[in-house]
C-alpha cells in the first residue's frame, strides 16, 4: 500500500442503472443497432447483458461465430442511437444526495463508468453532484470491460484508493462480478432492473432499491462499516 493511499476510504459508483435511469434506453438502443445489422436479439436478453462493456455484450449475445467485423459498427450505432436520448435522462431519486453525503463524511467518491468521455460528461450534469466527485473513469481507461475488473482498477487509481478500504455500488451482476475479482465488497441496487436474488447470487453483500434507500440506511450499511474503520 502506498503512503498516499493509507487511511483513505472511498466509494466507487457505477453510473448507468445505478445513479442514472438509463438501462432500458441502452437496451432499446442495442436492440435497434442489432436490427440494423439484421440480428434479431430479444430485448430481454439484451437487458440482462446491460452492465457489460459493449465489446463483451456483443460477444455474449451473438456468440463466438459471429461476424466480428461488425462489432465496431454495432457499438458505434448503439452509441449514436443512445445519444439521441441524452436530453431525456434523469438521475435516480437520491443519487445526488447520496454522493454528497459520502463526500461530507470524507469518503472519496469515484465514478466507475465505462461510458465514452462525451457521454460521461453529460451523465455528470444529470447527476448534479460534481463537487462531491473526486474522480471518474471512462471507456478509454480500461483495455477490457466489465465483467473484467479493469475499470474498477482505474477507478481505484483515480481516487488514490486501495481495494481494502473501498466499497462498490452497482446495479448489474457484471458490476458485482468485476468487484469480486478485486475483493471489493459490493452494494447492489435493484433500480437498474436486476433482482435482489440475482445480485446476491453474484456476490452482492447488501441490496437496496435505489440511491435514496441506501442513503436512508447509510449508517448501518457497508458504507457505515467503512466509515467506522476510521
Amino acid at each position: 500500500m502506498s503512503d498516499s493511499s493509507k487511511g483513505k476510504r472511498g466509494v466507487l459508483f457505477d453510473v448507468d442503472g445505478t445513479l442514472v435511469d438509463s438501462n432500458y434506453l441502452h437496451a432499446v438502443a442495442w436492440w435497434q443497432a442489432f436490427r440494423r445489422m439484421e440480428h434479431d436479439v430479444p430485448m430481454s436478453a439484451i437487458h440482462r447483458a446491460i452492465g457489460m462493456g459493449g465489446d463483451k455484450l456483443v460477444e455474449h449475445l451473438l456468440g463466438e461465430d459471429r461476424n466480428k467485423d461488425e462489432d465496431e459498427q454495432l457499438d458505434a450505432t448503439h452509441g449514436a442511437i443512445f445519444s439521441t436520448w441524452w436530453p431525456s435522462l434523469r438521475s435516480f431519486d437520491g443519487a445526488s444526495e447520496l454522493l454528497n453525503a459520502c463526500s461530507d463524511k470524507d469518503l472519496i467518491v469515484v465514478l466507475a463508468s465505462s461510458a465514452s468521455a462525451a457521454e460521461l460528461k453529460f451523465l455528470r450534469t444529470v447527476i448534479e453532484a460534481d463537487s462531491a466527485i473526486t474522480g471518474a473513469t471512462s471507456s478509454s481507461d480500461a483495455e477490457a470491460s466489465k465483467p473484467s475488473p479493469d475499470i474498477l482498477e482505474a477507478a481505484l487509481e483515480a481516487g488514490g484508493l486501495e481495494a481494502s478500504n473501498t466499497v462498490f455500488v452497482g446495479d448489474s451482476v457484471w458490476d458485482v462480478k468485476a468487484a469480486g475479482k478485486l475483493s471489493i465488497p459490493t452494494i447492489g441496487l435493484t433500480c437498474g432492473g436486476t433482482s435482489e436474488a440475482e445480485l446476491r447470487e453474484a456476490g452482492a453483500q447488501e441490496v437496496y432499491e435505489n440511491p435514496r434507500a441506501l442513503l436512508a440506511a447509510m449508517d448501518t450499511s457497508l458504507l457505515g462499516e467503512l466509515l467506522a474503520q476510521g
